[in-house]
């Protein structure tokens, strides 16, 4: 920064100042306006958008599926963050934190709100008994899934917003993020020197919420800071990117609740398994977005 700056006695906000993504941020929490989420036919009503956070879950919901638990079904329904829609009264019901995915669970007698996308994802595979592990490996993937939730905010809210979408690019803040993401793959890629998956040879919900976030790191589909972070010489976080990448529930579940990118990527509500075939955006009237 060339500019030294000098923080106030109290601080202020300055609705302004916030770059590109300004108006999805506030320092108070609460409803702006009345709106009232829809509800589908399914068991489980998602509300999100598909940034890692909310690819985690909808990857989660198509891996039961795929495994045969008929109990997962879904409904999917889209919050534009850019909108403000996580701001809408009924959003603010669901998770009074106002951050994308939430979970309302109507597959029992009284509704049940699940809200951060760790819990969402613990909450479905005890639900469903799927994507644990073996039990004696319960810790290690409890840690693994944890350590993503603490570390996700370097990579988002820390490296992201400074390399790619402050209004001005300043060294300090980006060597400083830079510096920690990259130790962060170096965790990882030692682990994965002598894992097939996080925690061995299963496939768990630590695969799926790390990956959503340092896998398509890795692939090159996050801030386009690939070739910045050399994402190519951590050689085991590839094989692994790459191994989950090319599961099938992995690629629908990245499509669900995606208004971005190609249109044949973008599936922008999912309420059936056939969506994926008739209403990806490529296949909607101009008027039907």
């Amino acid at each position: 920064m060339t500019t030294p700056y000098t923080p106030p006695e109290v601080w202020t906000w300055d609705s302004e100042s916030g770059g590109r993504f300004a108006s999805i941020n506030r320092p108070i929490a609460g409803a702006t306006h009345d709106k009232v989420l829809p509800v589908g036919t399914h068991p489980f009503q998602l509300y999100s958008l598909a940034t890692p956070n909310g690819v985690k879950v909808t990857v989660m919901f198509e891996e039961l599926l795929a495994a045969g638990h008929s109990g997962a079904e879904y409904d999917a329904w889209l919050i534009n963050i850019g909108d403000g829609d996580q701001f809408g009264s009924g959003f603010v019901e669901v998770n009074p934190n106002s951050k994308i995915p939430a979970l309302m669970d109507r597959s029992g007698e009284t509704p049940v709100r699940v809200f951060e996308s760790a819990a969402i994802l613990l909450h479905l595979a005890e639900r469903f008994g799927a994507f644990l592990g073996r039990p004696e490996d319960r810790p290690e993937m409890l840690s693994w899934l944890f350590w993503q939730m603490g570390s996700a905010p370097y990579l988002g809210g820390g490296f992201g917003h400074f390399y790619a979408y402050a209004p001005e690019k300043w060294q300090y803040p980006i060597d400083r993020f830079a510096m920690e993401v990259k130790r962060q793959l170096d965790v990882l890629d030692r682990n994965l020197a002598e894992r097939r998956f996080m925690t061995g040879d299963d496939y768990t919900i630590a695969d799926m919420a790390i990956w959503a976030w340092y896998g398509q790191l890795a692939l090159g589909r996050l801030y386009e800071a690939g070739k910045f972070l050399d994402v190519e010489s951590y050689t085991h976080v590839q094989r692994w990117a790459k191994e989950i990448d090319a599961r099938p529930a992995v690629q629908r579940g990245r499509m669900v609740n995606r208004p971005f990118g190609k249109p044949e990527t973008q599936l922008h509500e999912r309420h059936a398994a056939s969506d994926f075939d008739t209403n990806t955006q490529d296949k909607l009237a101009p008027d039907a977005s």
